[in-house]
């Protein structure tokens, strides 16, 4: 079973909705210290299976969620990227977490930049957001790396209300303006 929604392509990575056999990949994921850190923390297999659950009902729902990321050389689920917003959230988001061995190759870049793409493309966005904590300096450089730049700080929803956390972001027509000079 897939959640409705498209699939992307770009040159090594397939974005494709939520499916049942991405839990060992979202298990894992939320297992990692490093990788769950600035994403909700570590979480039991019976919360990442809810967490999993929530991205599919959210592509049957509003028609989008972060894709599923898969490596299209080996098939294998490295990561969920691209476009939340759940209620009470602060922005139209393309947010990003990526297994830890996948770090540093640019897939977050790469995904994101398709998210975003699709998001203005096909949901009428005007403005991209990334909620990313001070202290998370990876995830700054893949912002910056898509042209975004701090806003300001931002409060999420409960239970992550008490988290300090700043939202990057940029407009559509930055966005579009940046990608027609090649950037």
């Amino acid at each position: 079973m897939i959640a409705p929604g498209p699939t992307l392509e770009t040159a090594r990575l397939i974005l494709r909705p939520t499916a049942l056999e991405d839990l060992e990949g979202f298990v894992t994921l939320a297992g990692d210290p490093e990788s769950a850190r600035f994403i909700g923390g570590v979480q039991p297999r019976a919360m990442v299976w809810r967490a999993m659950s929530t991205m599919a009902g959210s592509w049957a729902l509003q028609g989008f969620a972060m894709f599923s990321v898969l490596e299209k050389s080996t098939g294998r689920w490295v990561g969920r990227v691209g476009p939340w917003k759940p209620e009470g959230w602060p922005g139209t988001e393309v947010g990003w977490g990526l297994l830890r061995d996948c770090w540093g190759k640019g897939y977050a870049t790469e995904a994101a930049t398709a998210s975003i793409d699709w998001a203005f493309e096909h949901l009428g966005w005007t403005e991209v957001i990334h909620c990313i904590a001070p202290e998370n300096t990876p995830s700054q450089e893949v912002a910056r790396r898509l042209g975004s730049r701090v806003k300001g700080q931002v409060k999420l929803p409960p239970p992550y209300d008490t988290a300090v956390i700043e939202a990057w972001g940029q407009s559509r027509e930055e966005w579009r303006a940046r990608r027609k000079a090649g950037a």
